[in-house]
């Protein structure tokens, strides 16, 4: 398994008895990332018995509650749990200040690494990179400057081909490293073995876009074009349209139409307005414009192998 979603709250602005505001954690080549901090947050991650101590990178959308008010408590727990390790938070220029007033005014110390990165919602921006992970923002639209993100693991390392190996004795095992990263092989008679012979192709890098707040907006298609899961927000049915676009919301049928022109492999539904009391109308909408589409909901994973 190398991709692993868990969806911690997917409801819009008021918190209910047995939903949360946005908030996910993404599970990605070994590393797990805290996408939006709603209310309710770190009890959703106790819930799902995710540990405090493996968020080292948080991403926040943009700054209306339901997408950060969990985020000083988290912050607070944390100190209260002695961490000693920095903490990275992504999100708008803004959230350095809010975060620094409440803590100034509380008298509380950090006493970790606390890094902020500021991000901008007008293009497409690299805001994580390592040897096995890439993150970019995707430009939404919304009423106040918005962000998605676009989770891409990097391609690995080739794979042996194990039998082809053995019919060349000189091949040791202190070659395979080279052999994988796609270098030929050379023999001692200067001969010359092509990788391709002796190797597989890697995994396909996996994909994971997080779309939410954002008004229908086929801008983004291109950036999230064949990505393996998509969470887009389905704030509204197809019937509330106007109040979906005077909110800068989308509808199901909007969702289900970016995935479908963007063709992705997997659509998930979130950000689901609380005056609807059941979700399968919202999920047949969808389904009606695009098939592969599911609801979020709290505590649901989504694995990608």
């Amino acid at each position: 398994m190398s991709l692993k979603l868990t969806i911690l709250g997917c409801h819009a602005a008021l918190p209910r008895v047995n939903t949360n505001p946005t908030a996910q954690i993404l599970e990605i080549k070994n590393k797990h990332f805290l996408i939006d901090c709603g209310e309710g947050t770190q009890v959703a991650m106790r819930k799902n018995k995710i540990s405090f101590a493996k968020i080292q990178h948080i991403f926040i959308s943009h700054l209306h509650g339901d997408h950060f008010f969990g985020l000083v408590g988290l912050i607070s727990s944390l100190r209260l749990l002695n961490r000693k390790k920095e903490l990275h938070i992504y999100g708008p220029p803004e959230l350095e200040n809010i975060i620094g007033i409440h803590f100034e005014a509380s008298q509380s110390i950090i006493d970790f690494p606390l890094y902020f990165h500021h991000t901008q919602a007008i293009e497409k921006d690299i805001i994580y990179e390592d040897d096995k992970v890439e993150i970019q923002t995707i430009p939404l639209k919304h009423r106040i400057p918005t962000t998605g993100f676009l989770f891409k693991e990097k391609e690995g390392l080739r794979k042996l081909n194990i039998e082809a190996v053995e019919k060349n004795p000189e091949i040791q095992t202190c070659d395979y490293y080279n052999i994988k990263k796609g270098k030929d092989f050379i023999k001692e008679n200067g001969e010359v073995i092509k990788n391709d012979l002796l190797t597989f192709s890697p995994n396909k890098p996996l994909s994971y876009a997080f779309c939410s707040d954002t008004s229908f907006n086929p801008e983004m298609i291109p950036q999230i074009h064949k990505v393996d899961l998509l969470y887009h927000e389905s704030t509204f049915k197809q019937e509330h349209a106007d109040v979906a676009h005077k909110t800068g919301h989308s509808t199901a049928s909007e969702a289900a139409t970016i995935a479908k022109k963007a063709k992705v492999e997997r659509l998930v539904l979130g950000h689901f307005s609380n005056r609807y009391k059941e979700l399968n109308s919202l999920l047949s909408e969808a389904r009606a414009v695009f098939e592969n589409v599911e609801l979020a909901e709290e505590g649901k994973v989504f694995t990608i192998d």
